[in-house]
């Protein structure tokens, strides 16, 4: 009996041994990996920020105002007063949140309301929020897909898209960025006219987060229609500040209301705070509340948020100039850093990606930017692809024509000094 309880107790202390082994070897094999990013350059700090979001903000151990030009505070609503004060009303009135998922007790009328705004701004029969567009995009095609089914994304959408489709059974196929003439050939490859009750479906960006680049939508709906297939586009750098009325890429387009399926944020130009939905038929988004694990299994968007994003729709659909606003000034920077002599990626849109190929040369030049007093950020692998890293400036329509001024001025007498521009 003795021996036995002593075997016992040597057996119970065995896994800690064990698991200190481990945590070791996890621990090595970490800080390894760590100092590889490290030595490659592509180390990414946060700085912290010690103001709201703004164009003018400061950071912390800095005294001085800094232009920021990294922000996907499209609009500039993100302290705009009046959605600050629909989003205390809204604390006051509905308190800090749920507590639960929304078909447990988390629901309330402010959510259906949004939901309601959402699918009229984008003229669409219903809409339903997440707590993030990075949910939403979890929660789409593993709800609509199945095994028979394909799935035909482009190469370069985002890394929420793809991670969405990973979670389906669909056959999956992916089109180089852009070309139609790849896209067709993946289509042919999954059309099959004996098999009617086969969804192919088509994803897309509409508007590509790293370069700038904007969708074919146009083209995309061709196909989609020669080959019975339908179409997925995220808006999340389009909603409420692209095309004529903030209406999106569709709006560019003149499309309005012939995409099947649009994932869009809250998080962006509608107020910056977080959330995200999905908009399309009532019977997509029926099927998306009964079955969407995101949805299913979150808790509820907190109601200031909630009132936040209904603000910003009122303000955008006020105040047609702000879109215009955007455009003006993207095109103002685009072509003044051009005839400097960088390279810029993109269509004309506000994202306006400086490439500079480096990963380190990215890093440093970001740290000279900040020395005079323009917030930017270098991108590098894995956020794009290797000895593609740049500086990815985002112009906002509160950016002045000074502070456009200032940051272009900024850029000629750093590229100078790294003999990235004559």
């Amino acid at each position: 009996m003795v021996s036995t309880c002593l075997l016992l107790l040597s057996l119970r202390y065995t896994p800690i041994r064990h698991t200190s082994t481990l945590a070791k070897v996890i621990k090595n094999r970490l800080n390894l990996e760590l100092d590889s990013i490290r030595q490659a350059g592509t180390w990414k700090s946060e700085r912290i920020i010690s103001t709201s979001q703004s164009s003018h903000i400061k950071i912390e151990n800095s005294k001085n105002d800094l232009l920021n030009f990294c922000a996907n505070n499209y609009l500039g609503l993100a302290n705009n007063s009046e959605i600050i004060h629909a989003a205390k009303k809204a604390l006051d009135d509905y308190g800090a949140g749920l507590s639960s998922v929304r078909f447990i007790c988390g629901t309330q009328t402010i959510h259906k309301q949004l939901e309601q705004r959402i699918a009229k701004f984008h003229q669409r029969e219903d809409a339903i929020l997440y707590i993030s567009c990075f949910d939403a995009n979890a929660g789409i095609f593993e709800t609509l897909l199945k095994e028979q089914d394909y799935i035909i994304s482009d190469e370069l959408n985002h890394a929420s898209i793809i991670d969405g489709i990973r979670l389906c059974k669909a056959k999956r196929l992916r089109y180089k960025h852009k070309d139609m003439s790849d896209l067709e050939l993946k289509l042919k490859e999954s059309y099959n006219e004996n098999h009617d009750n086969i969804i192919r479906l088509i994803a897309t960006d509409g508007v590509f987060s790293m370069d700038g680049t904007i969708a074919p939508l146009s083209d995309i709906k061709y196909l989609a229609d020669k080959y019975n297939g339908l179409i997925f586009v995220d808006e999340c750098h389009a909603t409420g500040f692209f095309g004529r009325t903030g209406r999106g890429t569709e709006e560019y387009f003149n499309m309005i209301g012939t995409i099947d399926i649009i994932n869009s944020t809250l998080g962006k130009a509608l107020g910056g705070a977080a959330g995200g939905y999905t908009t399309g038929s009532k019977v997509l988004i029926d099927l998306l509340r009964q079955r969407s694990r995101p949805y299913l299994f979150s808790n509820t968007l907190p109601p200031p948020i909630v009132a936040s994003a209904i603000k910003a729709i009122d303000l955008i659909e006020n105040n047609p100039n702000l879109p215009e606003r955007v455009h003006e000034n993207a095109k103002y920077f685009r072509n003044e850093m051009q005839k400097l002599g960088f390279k810029i990626l993109g269509d004309n849109h506000p994202i306006c990606p400086v490439m500079l190929g480096d990963a380190r040369l990215a890093s440093q030049f970001a740290d000279e930017m900040l020395k005079r007093g323009i917030y930017v950020i270098g991108f590098s692998y894995p956020v794009v692809p290797k000895d593609r890293a740049r500086i990815r400036v985002q112009v906002s329509a509160a950016h002045s024509k000074d502070d456009l001024q200032r940051c272009i001025d900024a850029f000629a007498e750093v590229g100078r000094q790294f003999k990235v521009i004559k």
